[in-house]
């Protein structure tokens, strides 16, 4: 019987973390399961509340106060946790998400497939209020997909299962805490995994619903989330060194944007879902651009829904 893992951060989201516990207390799964929540709010500590409130819980429930501010230092205090328990895999789930019942089963069945070392599953939205036309398909309000079977990169730490051994053969600590506010920890964890020779995979039956609020599910939104995107994918990529050609490429793929993206802006403009995309590209290259000159964009200091 594998043992897993579900680790869980939080912050001021009561709601939503009840919600996540219940749908992971109705899996329907042969492994042994553990869950982990660290509530990133020492101040009020309501996720923390939440967690103390529960009784006869289904799963074995381990939450204690991770009081470091940030989404790197959260999770670093999540991995410390959970190496302390005798699992096989580590699972995250973000505390705006919520499972299908199968969904553990189904990583667990890819995992055997493919052998990967950490494993992506689907996210299915749930809006608050329907994003009109020009948010609906950007990232973070789109639904995100894949095709079961070894992928080169996997996109996140929502609704993500990894092996034990990402953790233990990871330096310390395993998400960088520069960053904590910003985002992108995420992005530079797996990127630190594929330079070790790490495998990774796609699992379209693992299954979780992701809540957007209404302050979440609209275009305004949507650009200054491509806009911190393209902030932290240029911090991760300047972290690291490169050869020449890449980061010419690199280079290339922002002017390109900076150039292009108000003419096509102009010629798709009644082509809405074209428009948008042009749109998106134009705010992750001034995100890049920003990074470069040592901007950074704290998209975390903000907290969304409740």
């Amino acid at each position: 019987m594998p043992e897993v893992v579900v680790a869980i951060p939080t912050f001021r989201r009561p709601q939503s973390l009840m919600r996540l516990l219940a749908a992971l207390a109705k899996l329907e799964t042969h492994a042994d399961v553990t869950i982990i929540v660290a509530d990133n709010d020492a101040e009020k500590h309501e996720g923390f509340d939440v967690c103390e409130a529960l009784c006869d819980y289904r799963w074995p429930l381990d939450h204690f106060i991770a009081p470091a501010r940030g989404i790197a230092n959260v999770r670093n205090a999540l991995v410390e946790r959970a190496l302390t328990h005798d699992c096989e895999f580590i699972a995250m789930l973000d505390d705006d998400e919520w499972p299908e019942p199968g969904w553990l089963d189904a990583f667990l069945r890819t995992h055997t497939a493919t052998r990967a070392d950490a494993l992506h599953g689907c996210v299915l939205r749930a809006y608050e209020t329907a994003p009109g036309p020009m948010a609906a398909q950007l990232d973070g309000i789109k639904d995100m997909h894949g095709v079961t079977g070894v992928v080169d990169m996997i996109p996140g730490t929502g609704n993500v299962i990894f092996t034990r051994a990402c953790f233990e053969d990871m330096p310390k600590p395993c998400f960088d805490p520069a960053f904590a506010l910003c985002g992108g920890e995420d992005s530079d964890f797996f990127e630190r995994l594929r330079r070790q020779g790490k495998r990774f995979a796609w699992c379209e039956e693992a299954v979780v619903h992701a809540w957007v609020p209404a302050s979440r599910g609209n275009l305004r939104w949507a650009l200054s989330r491509a806009y911190s995107v393209g902030n932290s994918d240029m911090r991760v990529f300047l972290k690291y060194p490169h050869s020449a050609a890449a980061r010419a490429v690199e280079f290339a793929k922002i002017v390109g944007a900076l150039l292009l993206t108000p003419i096509l802006f102009v010629i798709l403009g009644l082509v809405t879902n074209r428009a948008v995309d042009a749109l998106r590209k134009l705010f992750r290259a001034a995100g890049k651009i920003a990074a470069f000159r040592g901007r950074y964009y704290d998209e975390y200091s903000v907290t969304h829904g409740a």
